[in-house]
């Protein structure tokens, strides 16, 4: 791909990396980068070579959010720019049911859009140097990407409502007693980790893995009564589709060491 795409694409192995790549923008979202980020959606859930996808950004940030040129070129056009965040939250939430797990790597800021962008993934890394917020507030907006349902469920409710109430924009360190955040590390050894991070993720991919992360997806806010039906038909789903009961008997195998055979 060359520079002139809103979204550039490379292949590491089994694992897909997608960079915004509007930095002139700090990659603020809009209707080309969603368009191109569904195509990739769809690319790499079909690509039987791609087990994981990570998500980070070009130039000095992550993401800042919804670009507000494009709103304001819609609010002139006599739309209201909904429209398009309909089609955003709509992306995320494909990233959020996909069978494959997704990585979001982020630096320099991840505000608003690009806050709602990393909480549907379902790992995190971020240099210790982000800044990491709602921030819609700052702006007279509210959110529409998802940030005021998904963000208590990461960070707790206390901390979800300082962030979403006040605009505030917290260095990734904040986040460390959370657990939303897997990794905080030197902006240096960023790309090293998310790899080692995707790698893990990598090495056990597979349909048990696509069928626990779609499980994951389902219960999400459901009712544990109903939860616990769909673990137990995805268990029965996966016994006989994984041929799990294959792998058992090579695991407790007799194993034949050096000393058995001397």
């Amino acid at each position: 791909m060359t520079d002139t795409n809103p979204l550039t694409v490379e292949q590491r192995g089994t694992v897909r990396w997608l960079r915004l790549n509007r930095p002139e923008r700090r990659n603020a979202l809009d209707a080309a980068l969603i368009d191109a980020l569904n195509k990739q959606i769809t690319s790499a859930e079909e690509d039987p070579g791609t087990a994981v996808i990570a998500v980070a950004g070009n130039g000095p940030s992550f993401c800042a959010g919804g670009d507000f040129h494009a709103f304001l070129e819609l609010h002139d056009r006599g739309a209201n720019p909904v429209d398009f965040l309909t089609d955003v939250s709509a992306c995320f939430s494909r990233i959020a049911a996909s069978p494959k797990p997704w990585v979001a790597v982020l630096h320099g800021h991840a505000v608003a859009g690009g806050l709602e962008l990393a909480l549907v993934c379902d790992v995190v890394v971020a240099a210790d140097t982000t800044l990491i917020g709602d921030g819609h507030l700052n702006r007279r907006l509210v959110p529409a990407g998802g940030s005021s349902v998904r963000l208590p469920g990461a960070v707790g409710r206390g901390l979800s409502r300082r962030l979403l109430l006040t605009g505030e924009l917290l260095p990734a360190t904040s986040f460390a007693s959370t657990g939303w955040i897997q990794a905080i590390v030197p902006e240096a050894d960023l790309d090293a980790t998310a790899t080692r991070i995707c790698q893990q993720l990598a090495d056990r991919s597979g349909p048990a893995q696509q069928r626990l992360k779609s499980l994951l997806n389902r219960i999400d806010g459901v009712a544990p009564e109903q939860a616990l039906r769909e673990e137990l038909a995805t268990f029965a789903d996966n016994w006989s589709a994984s041929s799990v009961a294959d792998a058992l008997r090579v695991f407790l195998a007799p194993r034949t060491t050096k000393a058995d055979t001397e």
